[in-house]
This record gives C-alpha cells, structure tokens and sequence, in this order.
C-alpha cells in the first residue's frame, strides 16, 4: 500500500502557510484561490471521464445500474449524487445507488476503521446485489482506500464495469478498475483535508457522470429537467415553467396539462404539443423507449402519428 507520506494530498501547501495569522478575508481568499485549481484539474481528466460514461451508458440501456462506492467525504458524496437523480430525472430509486463503508451511520459520523476493510465492501456491494450489468465507481481522494478497492475488485470479478476517482497519480484505486480518473487537486489548504479541494473534485465528477448520463438517457430535452418529480411547491413552480418553455404554452395552460398528466411533466408537455390525450401520449414514449427528448423532438417535426 502506497505510504500516505508521499501523496501530494497529505503534502504541505506553501500557498497556505501561516494561515492560522491571517485574518477572516485573508483565509477566504487564500481558500478561493486554492478552489480555483480544481477546475483545471478536473478539466485535464475529462477524456478519462468521457470513455467512463460511454461505458456506463452501453450497460445502462441494458438494464444496469450506477454504484457510487466510498468511504468518509468520497462515500458522502456518492450517496449525495445518487440520491438526487430520482426526483431530478424521475428515475427509479435504484437506478443510482451510494454505497458508504460503516453504513448509513457514516454519513452523519466517522466509523472508525471501516474504510480498511475489504471484506466489508464486499458484504455490501453483495446486500445490493451487483451484477454484470452494472456499473461500480469507487471514489477515494488519496486513491489508496482499502474498502474501495476491495469493491472494485469484487464487481470487476463479477464482470461489472468498473470506474475509479482519485485525486493523486498512479492511484492503486485506478490500477483496480477499468478506468481510471485521476484529477490531481494538489495540497490541501489544510493538510490532509481531502473534503476540501478533492472533495469538490469528487462533487463535480459525479455531477458530470450522473448529469451525462441522463442528458443520453433521454431524460433532458434541450437544457430542460423534462422528467422532474414534482414532488413539493417549488417543483410544482419548476414543472409548471418547464412545460411553458418546451410546449410553448400559458402558465395556465402549462398548470392544466400538469394536472391532467397526473403531475407528469414529460407526459404534459407531449400533450401540450399533440394535443393528444394521455393513453396515446404513454404510447408515443413507449415507442421512444421512454426518452423524452426524442419523442419531443419528433412531435414538434411531424414524426409521431
């Protein structure tokens, strides 16, 4: 295992030094400008990401699933993404999973030790039952966490894709899987603070593999949410305005087609350009396979009877 003494994450950051005599503004700027790093490094790593989600996606339209898998802030973040895709993109809560070493007790405290088990990952990715359909994506910011590695191996055994993101080079976690996404964020402005630089690297790479995802899925038409859950007012609000947007219709008429889609907004706004009623607007998306992007895009060319 590689020494966390030769990882630039657990390095001294020169840029910080003497942080603790600044004042408050002194220590943001100091902060920001750390932050304004990670772009950059995130931007280097983009192919890598690329090739990872044309990966995921062959296996999503066969019937596979995403599993984020970490440990601390890395398994945090995973399990954060995941749980933000189904009222987003109105997909089944399965569909993106977050799998965090020490179980839902970690994400509002530290298990100690439960990131050095193997084993342990194994169990877990066993209680949701991975199979070679799926995808599994460790995450770890020093590249080196042994529960995440031990669940890359154990998915890749069982023929699951696998990915991996890291913020140092020459992760053990990218040797692990089949493709590697090393983002090299530097020092932390404090030392060893990974939920600061790579963790924001961390939250970005997830957004682009989850958010790229459901744009190919079809669950995007042009830079609209179409298949959002409006599951509360402001959603309501939301669903109401993305309808008007796509349909080209009144905020009364927008509300009207939302009510009798049964609070369906990929439906509504089929109904809204078809001026059909909602069994033949279910068919149009059954023959699209459920992608509301191109059943949109054929409603509004003439293409759908």
């Amino acid at each position: 295992m590689v020494s966390l003494s030769v990882l630039n994450t657990e390095q001294q950051n020169p840029n910080t030094r003497h942080i603790d005599k600044m004042q408050t503004l002194d220590i943001l700027k100091a902060i920001n400008n750390e932050d304004k790093l990670v772009a950059a490094a995130v931007e280097k790593a983009l192919p890598q990401v690329a090739v990872l989600v044309d990966k995921a996606f062959e296996r999503l339209m066969d019937g596979g699933r995403i599993i984020y898998v970490g440990a601390g802030t890395s398994g945090r973040l995973g399990v954060l993404d995941a749980s933000e895709c189904p009222p987003t993109y109105g997909v089944p809560p399965t569909l993106f999973s977050g799998v965090i070493a020490g179980g839902p007790e970690a994400l509002v405290r530290s298990v100690e030790g439960a990131e050095d088990s193997k084993e342990m990952a194994v169990n877990d990715l066993k209680a949701v039952t991975i199979g070679p359909k799926d995808t599994v994506i460790g995450l770890a910011a020093s590249g080196r966490t042994p529960y995440v590695i031990g669940a890359l191996e154990y998915a890749k055994k069982i023929g699951a894709l696998t990915g991996a993101v890291s913020a140092v080079e020459n992760a053990a976690v990218s040797a692990a899987a089949d493709v590697g996404i090393e983002a090299v964020t530097g020092p932390e402005v404090i030392m060893g603070s990974t939920r600061m630089k790579a963790g924001t690297m961390q939250k970005l790479v997830v957004n682009m593999i989850s958010t790229s995802l459901m744009v190919k899925y079809g669950k995007v038409y042009d830079n609209l949410m179409i298949d959002v859950a409006p599951s509360n007012e402001k959603l309501v609000k939301r669903a109401c305005k993305i309808i008007m947007l796509a349909a080209g219709c009144t905020e009364e008429e927008a509300a009207e087609h939302l009510d009798h889609s049964g609070s369906n907004v990929k439906l509504a706004v089929c109904m809204a350009l078809s001026n059909k009623d909602k069994p033949s607007c279910e068919d149009m998306l059954a023959a699209n396979r459920g992608n509301v992007s191109k059943t949109i895009h054929a409603l509004k060319h003439g293409a759908v009877e």
